[in-house]
């Protein structure tokens, strides 16, 4: 019975095949229809933010678009079937209601909008004795930026000290003092600019508040310069790159916020400061293209437009603009200011480390070795290729040139913030090479600060603390002593000789 059961069931579908072949009928399986839906589609929020969940039914693949830059995101994009998804709202730190839209869509399937809104946020409380604006005021702002650029005969960097990682002596320099800030004064300078780092010192990354005792450590460093009739740039230096490594179209709402907070505190605190206080946006803001360069451009406009807003002296005060990458070609070719409210304020920033291998490549390098000597008049015999085969003081005079065309002869003065070159010890290499290695570094500062001044760049040389190898320090901060002669004395020779052309 079995092996009968077994050939009729075959001859069966048999006939099934046949028949189907002979009709010339298509078998056809229909994909059921696309279904989508969503539990909720209206999502309200408070000013402190939150998360709300609901859940997505669907037989097919879905997405929901939203806003990268917005302060509402689910926690799935995207994915295949049924799903619960939260939504996750930032605190609305504004004083303004805000919404935003998104949509879950799928191919086949109606589109579905998804509504959010949110509370305003509480207005901060007004200090009364410290409001965020005050009436302007021009007492002891008389100088423009030309003026006031004309009044800096040399500057220094006081670096790798309070923008260190970690807290101001942490890269090994000492507590800044009022002692040692007199004995760079007494070596020649009259202008300090200030590296500082504020993101370690923030309270929170929500309000962005900066910690009381570190504004008032800066106050006592400014304080330094100021009671020494010294000018001082304050900036935000690298920061741990939240800045300077962002300036691009989809980090720029996020950036751009952090910017205006951190600046309104710092423009109130130091709003009091006569002109001898410059503020400089950033430090070296990291830029490859156009695009980048317009982003960058609405960075600094933050910048501006922040420290007026908060009035008094600030109203007047002198501001510094760095160039994209603080590099001269790029500057030249990418860069246009912002606008000001207060005329003929504004200064370029720029910085100048050419060639870099001499200036600051500390080993051989795939693309190009160490360049010990630098100047027509310090190349060593048996050198080779260790003598600048490019990047020396022809260099120097047409980059110079490029940011007096661009900037200068248009009213406009430019800082270069930094510039230096490193030591080496080529003692192994008898004293004729250590001899012409220090020379050519005290004729570049030389030849940088002359140039820069007859170009209507205020030099500032770029002092990270050691007067050791693979250093550019001229001081030994813990003695309050020169420890670098010969550069020093380059530097003054260059500021002696340089007239600017304004």
């Amino acid at each position: 019975m079995k092996h009968i059961n077994k050939w009729i069931y075959l001859l069966m579908a048999i006939i099934a095949i046949v028949g189907c072949s002979s009709s010339n009928e298509e078998i056809i399986i229909e994909e059921p229809d696309a279904t989508l839906s969503a539990s909720v589609s209206t999502f309200a929020f408070t000013a402190d933010g939150g998360a709300a969940s609901f859940d997505i039914t669907s037989n097919t693949t879905w997405r929901i678009n939203f806003e990268s830059t917005g302060w509402c995101k689910p926690s799935i994009q995207s994915t295949k079937g049924n799903a619960t998804v939260t939504l996750t709202a930032e605190a609305n730190s504004t004083t303004d209601e805000r919404n935003l839209a998104m949509t879950l869509t799928a191919d086949g399937a109606a589109t579905i909008n998804l509504q959010c809104s949110q509370d305003a946020g509480e207005e901060e409380p007004v200090d009364p004795e410290n409001p965020d604006s005050i009436d302007p005021d021009e007492t002891g702002m008389g100088s423009d930026a030309i003026a006031l650029a004309a009044k800096m005969t040399l500057g220094w960097n006081l670096g790798n000290s309070l923008e260190a990682s970690g807290g101001e002596m942490a890269w090994g320099n000492a507590k800044t003092t009022n002692d040692f800030i007199v004995a760079v004064k007494n070596a020649g300078f009259n202008a300090i600019r200030i590296p500082c780092s504020w993101d370690q010192y923030l309270e929170d990354q929500t309000t962005y508040k900066i910690k009381d005792t570190w504004l008032v450590r800066v106050k006592e460093v400014v304080d330094y310069c100021a009671d020494n009739n010294m000018y001082a740039i304050l900036n935000i230096h690298w920061d741990g790159g939240w800045l300077e490594n962002n300036v691009t179209t989809d980090k720029q709402a996020e950036v751009n916020a952090k910017q205006a907070a951190i600046w309104k505190q710092i423009a109130k605190y130091f709003r009091d400061y006569d002109e001898h206080l410059l503020f400089a946006g950033a430090n070296e803001p990291n830029v490859e293209t156009q695009e980048q360069a317009d982003v960058l451009k609405v960075y600094m406009q933050t910048f501006v437009t922040t420290v007026r807003n908060t009035g008094g002296r600030n109203t007047y005060r002198n501001l510094i603009i760095p160039g994209p990458s603080t590099d001269i070609d790029k500057t030249n070719n990418f860069m246009s200011m912002p606008t000001d409210e207060t005329a003929n304020r504004l200064m370029a920033e720029v910085h100048y480390y050419t060639p870099w291998n001499f200036c600051g490549l500390e080993e051989d390098a795939s693309w190009g070795k160490m360049f010990y000597f630098w100047g027509a008049d310090n190349h060593v015999a048996d050198g080779g290729d260790r003598n600048s085969s490019w990047g020396e003081e022809a260099t120097v005079n047409a980059q110079f040139a490029k940011m007096k065309a661009k900037f200068v002869d248009n009213g406009i003065p430019v800082i270069l913030g930094e510039f230096a070159a490193t030591r080496r010890d080529l003692s192994n290499y008898g004293t004729t090479w250590q001899e012409k290695h220090d020379d050519s570094r005290a004729w570049f500062a030389e030849y940088v600060v002359k140039k820069a001044k007859e170009n209507g760049l205020v030099p500032f040389y770029w002092d990270n603390g050691p007067t050791t190898v693979n250093a550019s320090g001229i001081f030994d901060r813990s003695t309050n002593t020169v420890g670098d002669q010969k550069v020093l004395d380059g530097l003054k020779r260059g500021a002696d000789a340089g007239v600017y052309p304004f």
